[in-house]
C-alpha cells in the first residue's frame, strides 16, 4: 500500500472512529457499527493503530523534553530583612510566620511571597520554579 492510499484510508477511518465515539448516548459501539455497516475487526484494527501512533508521539515528546532538561542550581541572594523572615518561617515551620501577600503553588513546590521581595529575586524564583 503506497503512502497516499494509506493516508486516505487513515483519514476515512479516523472519521469513522470519531463518529462512533460521538454516537448517541445509550447506543453501544457494536450496535453503532452494525447500523452503519462497519466491520468490527477493521474498526478495532484502526483504533489500535491510532492509539499506538498517539502513544508513540507522546513518548517521543516526553523523551525529547526529558533529554533537554538537566538539573541545575542557582544561587539566590536575599536581603538581611528577607533572611530574618526565612528564619522565622524555618523556626515556626509555618507560612503564617512571614505573613505572605501571595502564595504560588505547584504540584511539587509552594512559594510564599512578601512585599519585601525584590523584582530581581521574584524573577529568578519564577524562572527556576518553572523548571522544578
Amino acid at each position: 500500500m503506497d503512502q497516499i492510499t494509506h493516508d486516505v484510508r487513515s483519514s476515512q477511518w479516523l472519521e469513522i472512529i470519531t463518529q462512533c465515539q460521538n454516537r448517541p448516548e445509550g447506543t453501544t459501539a457494536k450496535q453503532w457499527m452494525a447500523d452503519n455497516g462497519i466491520s468490527e475487526k477493521s474498526y478495532y484494527y484502526w483504533l489500535r493503530k491510532f492509539r499506538k501512533q498517539a502513544c508513540s508521539q507522546m513518548t517521543e515528546t516526553s523523551t525529547a523534553i526529558s533529554v533537554g532538561n538537566e538539573i541545575s542550581f542557582a544561587e539566590v541572594s536575599i536581603s538581611p530583612k528577607q533572611s530574618a523572615n526565612i528564619a522565622a518561617f524555618t523556626l515556626e515551620n509555618s507560612v503564617e510566620a512571614i505573613r505572605p501577600v501571595a502564595v504560588i503553588k505547584n504540584a511539587n513546590i509552594s512559594i510564599a511571597l512578601t512585599n519585601e521581595i525584590s523584582e530581581g529575586l521574584l524573577s529568578r524564583i519564577l524562572l527556576e520554579a518553572a523548571h522544578a
